[in-house]
């Protein structure tokens, strides 16, 4: 009889926990990131980096896109992400002007929205997650107007001219160089593409255009940039050059001679996801999440973990 009722606690005791347990899941969420290009590896390892963060939460399905540049097709993936129920979606829009009138009417049917480094042109989003983009922009020119000694002309390879950080990296540079008149910038753009900035570079030799040194708007663009001086017989450490994203071949480039510096710019990946599980759980978030950036030369390159 004892047994009996032993064997009756334990078994209550166990269901109990049982419907406790499924009292207390999580429900189903499903999470998309229509990506704008991966071909650019900075933004292929962003992707890579929200996929393993989100296969910890065996209750999210993610949904996963790549527009490959083209914003139609980028507008496209966000529609049908929508469409597949997705709750939250991560952003790094192209172009925000068209990106934000899509945006605005999914916030209206409650769809979450996290930007990740690139911001909308409205404030239709829960929070936009990014290091300073302005800041390093202005830090990258006071570090190069005092190599250059206050004067001469300096190279600037652009990003994705209509995206928010390009905008930023190019307007903090421009603002750091205000007190420097004799130092002269020369604008192109080469889509922080390591391909264009190939064919870039090699017009820029080609037409006889000076240059005393270089900003690039990421290393993906200086490593493309510094094949060409190579090609040409141009030794890359004569001509200081600093870049954005600190990847593995920066740090190398860093140990070589071959660049001067770059700053560090995490993929935000970890910090979009913790999040991105946040809103959906129904906690608050800032609007604005602030990933920290710093310089890396050789002074600190080999105690400084590189992007990827």
């Amino acid at each position: 009889m004892h047994a009996f009722i032993r064997m009756t606690f334990i078994t209550v005791v166990a269901f109990v926990g049982l419907s406790l347990h499924v009292m207390a899941a999580e429900p189903e969420f499903i999470i998309g990131f229509p990506e704008d290009n991966m071909s650019n590896d900075w933004r292929a390892a962003q992707m890579r980096e929200i996929k393993a963060e989100l296969a910890k939460y065996p209750n999210v399905k993610f949904l996963m896109a790549d527009a490959q540049g083209d914003v139609a097709q980028n507008v496209a993936d966000i529609e049908d992400m929508a469409a597949q129920g997705a709750q939250l979606l991560f952003l790094g829009p192209r172009n925000p002007d068209v990106v934000s009138l899509v945006v605005s009417r999914l916030r209206k049917q409650g769809v979450h929205i996290v930007l990740l480094t690139r911001k909308l042109n409205n404030k239709n989003y829960d929070t936009y997650i990014s290091p300073d983009d302005f800041m390093i922009g202005y830090q990258a020119a006071l570090f190069l107007a005092e190599q250059l000694g206050g004067s001469g002309r300096v190279l600037m390879l652009e990003g994705v001219p209509t995206t928010t950080t390009s905008i930023k990296r190019k307007g903090g540079f421009i603002a750091g160089l205000s007190n420097y008149p004799d130092i002269r910038v020369i604008s192109k753009v080469a889509h922080y593409s390591r391909a264009e900035a190939v064919r870039v570079m090699g017009d820029v030799l080609r037409d006889g255009l000076h240059f005393d040194a270089i900003f690039s708007h990421n290393d993906a663009m200086a490593t493309g940039a510094r094949i060409v001086l190579k090609s040409k017989g141009i030794a890359p450490g004569s001509i200081p050059t600093v870049g954005i994203d600190f990847l593995q071949e920066t740090k190398l480039a860093i140990l070589n001679g071959e660049q001067l510096a770059s700053f560090t710019y995490p993929t935000c990946g970890k910090v979009g996801v913790l999040a991105a599980m946040d809103i959906l759980r129904g906690k608050k978030v800032k609007r604005f999440i602030s990933v920290p950036f710093k310089l890396v030369t050789r002074k600190n390159v080999q105690e400084t973990a590189p992007a990827f």
